[in-house]
């Protein structure tokens, strides 16, 4: 991904960017690249070669890296999930002191149509009070070459902090917070290696209670073919599903609780109307170049944030608190306690190291 912004910002296609130096500690990564070169970030920070950075790296050192950018005096865009786990967000978003500075994530789905129109229906209340959600996001499907090819970091607890909820879910666990906000609590049942040979969850299913008694299903998993990405809310005023990029409405005549209680039949169904979305059909907006031409123009004409860095601890506690949930086989309350993941995700970094 460093590569993938990079080259992104050295074509041209971010208006107002300038690709002014790089950094990686391979040497050879940084071979392409015709302008100032850096093997540690250290150095890169002290140059004063840079207004601003991205970073692209494994996700532990997006929390070093990105305080010693931010009290560096740059402005910063780090990648997905901004943090392994809650404590370092907390650590990492309390360097941010300096409210001039941006601060972003690349949370490029919040770019997509689709998603922006959900939020939007949600949002705006079109869709009155949320009742259940439903998400199946099985189409992450991974082979057993793609975790052997991740030069020992991929899918370890030392390495990478967890699986297919820090690696392939961080997006859809932000769209969830942003859309339908954070849960009351939080239990799940994840699977270690259950499909691959990999320490850390390639299976997970979460259930989740609202404040207003609205429930919350999230099943997620590396290991399944063919797979499937299918949203559903159902609401007081009907029920959207979204998939194979298609967005649909059943449109209630009138809220569910009031015919409920008007109707004089036994066996009432209520009329709807089919409500789709052609215009968005194939569309997935900008996506990354989105968020690095929304960073770039934050830094230079103030305009709001798409992605704050800050609300990324969101995401990153709706997946610790399925782990730990899992691991202490019960409930998790929100806001969930960072030192008891960070004390939990230390010991299986432990157990793994030792062969447990």
């Amino acid at each position: 991904m460093g590569s993938f912004h990079a080259n992104t910002i050295a074509a041209g296609k971010v208006c107002g960017a300038e690709l002014a130096a790089v950094c990686d500690i391979n040497e050879k990564a940084l071979a392409p690249y015709s302008v100032k070169k850096f093997l540690t970030h250290e150095e890169l920070l002290k140059s004063g070669a840079v207004d601003a950075v991205v970073i692209a790296t494994p996700h532990y050192a997006h929390t070093t890296i990105g305080i010693d950018a931010l009290k560096a005096g740059l402005h910063v865009l780090v990648e997905k999930p901004i943090s392994v786990h809650k404590a370092d967000c907390e650590k990492l978003i309390a360097a941010h002191t300096n409210k001039k500075q941006v601060f972003s994530a690349m949370f490029n789905q919040r770019t997509d149509p689709f998603w922006v129109k959900i939020h939007e229906l949600v949002h705006s209340g079109a869709l009155g009070e949320i009742r259940r959600i439903n998400w199946t996001i099985t189409d992450w499907f991974r082979s057993d070459f793609y975790y052997s090819s991740g030069a020992g970091w991929r899918a370890t607890w030392a390495g990478e902090g967890g699986g297919v909820l820090l690696n392939q879910c961080p997006h859809n666990l932000d769209l969830w917070q942003w859309m339908f906000g954070m849960p009351e609590a939080v239990w799940a049942r994840c699977s270690f290696g259950k499909f691959h040979n990999i320490e850390v969850e390639d299976d997970v299913t979460a259930f989740m209670l609202y404040k207003n008694g609205a429930t919350g299903v999230f099943t997620a998993t590396t290991g399944e073919a063919p797979g499937t990405n299918r949203l559903e809310i159902a609401a007081e005023n009907g029920r959207l599903v979204y998939e194979n990029n298609k967005l649909e409405w059943l449109r209630n005549e009138m809220p569910t609780s009031e015919f409920c209680r008007t109707v004089q039949q036994m066996f009432a169904n209520l009329p709807y109307w089919r409500c789709t979305y052609p215009a968005l059909s194939g569309d997935h907006g900008p996506q990354h170049l989105g968020i690095l031409q929304n960073f770039t123009d934050a830094i230079r004409d103030g305009k709001p944030l798409i992605a704050p860095a800050e609300e990324g601890i969101n995401s990153v506690e709706l997946g610790n608190s399925m782990i730990l949930s899992s691991q202490i086989g019960d409930w998790v309350q929100l806001p969930m306690a960072s030192a008891q993941y960070a004390e939990l995700l230390a010991k299986l970094v432990a157990d793994a190291a030792a062969g447990s």
